[in-house]
């Protein structure tokens, strides 16, 4: 599908600005407009510093780092996907997977340090961005590949009762992931302010709130199929909405999809215990999600007058390894057990992608 944007601002002046307030010297290739030449690698290292301030300001800073390549091509921020919301994490879900949140150490998202808009939209079967929190950012769909033309109830998470209070779930992978504005991580945040920069997407773009930054509200029809708009600063937003598509739902900017992750699935699962599990036939009932501190998460519902769970532990065997206990509508109710780990990001693993 094509997409015929309005002309780009300057998403310069603001690093510009920034950076000549610090004397900042010129190092690598120069780019040029009628008032200012200004090496890329400062600017793009402006925009690394804005992605790591977002996350600082925002009070993530010990639970997620940014780290810069050489080029300064790229800002990867780095975490373990799992949020810091536990009280409300799973919540209110209806309509589960039966799928549970286990973390991912090491998550690197990476956002293009100097974004440019693309000919064409990009949807993606998988992330889009990641928010400042380092949870993973998909669009509202279930699965497959989404029709941005046309909203579709039937792959509509938040419609299908499959999201937690905060506006996210567990993936097929164990790997929790937002589809909708992320409100607990907004109410945990330092700078609760309409101005505060809540995520990133991967072609560079910063995602803001249902507001736009100077506190005015968002008009109907002024958002793009996307779900962005054109902005002073950046060149470009996305924003949240509380009508679909919610977030992001396309990437208007350019984005090399051989460097977009994926959460490595759990490994060792050899009788495909966690493989198939599926939401059940009119959902079920009083989900309720635990934390331990030794580790252990269990998440507990009941289906049809009969109790439903799926707990783990840390694992003895190894790092990232959890002993897991459960029993599922999925499976027929048996009680089973297996020690699976969740391996290091698959670098080579393609998401679906179209244009």
């Amino acid at each position: 599908m094509r997409y015929v944007r309005v002309d780009e601002k300057n998403s310069l002046n603001h690093d510009i600005e920034q950076l000549s307030t610090k004397g900042a010297s010129s190092q690598k290739l120069s780019i040029k407009n009628p008032q200012t030449t200004l090496s890329t690698s400062n600017v793009n290292a402006a925009r690394c510093e804005a992605i790591e301030n977002s996350i600082n300001e925002a009070g993530f800073e010990k639970e997620v780092s940014v780290t810069c390549d050489d080029d300064y091509d790229y800002a990867y921020v780095v975490s373990s996907t799992y949020p810091d919301h536990d009280h409300e994490l799973m919540s209110g879900i209806t309509g589960t997977n039966e799928q549970i949140p286990v973390p991912a150490e090491g998550y690197a998202a990476p956002v293009k340090l100097n974004p440019k808009k693309a000919k064409e939209i990009t949807t993606i079967d998988a992330a889009v961005g990641v928010a400042v929190n380092g949870v993973p950012i998909y669009d509202y769909s279930a699965q497959g590949e989404l029709d941005v033309s046309e909203y579709d109830a039937k792959h509509d998470t938040l419609a299908l009762g499959q999201l937690d209070n905060c506006g996210g779930h567990s993936g097929r992978g164990d790997d929790y992931h937002y589809h909708v504005s992320p409100t607990c991580m907004i109410d945990t945040m330092k700078n609760q302010t309409s101005n505060a920069i809540i995520g990133w997407a991967y072609d560079g773009y910063p995602l803001y709130g249902d507001k736009n930054p100077d506190g005015s509200d968002i008009k109907q029809g002024e958002l793009d199929v996307c779900n962005g708009q054109t902005d002073e600063i950046f060149g470009y937003r996305y924003q949240t909405s509380s009508t679909a598509p919610y977030i992001i739902q396309c990437l208007v900017g350019e984005v090399d999809t051989s460097k977009l992750p994926r959460v490595s699935p759990l490994s060792g699962d050899t009788q495909k215990i966690r493989a198939d599990l599926k939401p059940p036939a009119g959902g079920v009932e009083n989900l309720k999600y635990t934390t331990l501190e030794n580790g252990s998460r269990t998440m507990t519902y009941s289906y049809q007058g009969e109790d439903y769970f799926t707990t783990y532990s840390p694992s003895v065997t190894g790092e990232h390894c959890y002993d897991f206990k459960q029993k599922t509508i999925s499976n027929g109710g048996q009680i089973q057990t297996g020690t699976f780990c969740r391996d290091s990001q698959l670098s080579d693993h393609q998401p679906v992608v179209t244009h």
